[in-house]
């Protein structure tokens, strides 16, 4: 089944993740073994944490 939302006009996948985490880590210098690392995470991390739980986590980051 594929998990997608719709939010503001912008569709939410976890593929669509997947693909910023990639960009956002190859812009900053990561190697691809630390790529796939943190994507090997983020699997684990999409099974036990909800799109709500996740957003109130990065909101609360370091505050």
């Amino acid at each position: 089944m594929k998990e997608a939302y719709k939010t503001m006009d912008e569709e939410w996948s976890n593929n669509a993740c997947r693909g910023y985490v990639i960009k956002a880590m190859e812009n900053c210098g990561f190697h691809a073994k630390e790529i796939r690392q943190v994507l090997t995470e983020l699997y684990e991390v999409f099974d036990f944490c909800a799109v709500e739980e996740a957003a109130h986590y990065y909101e609360n980051w370091q505050s």
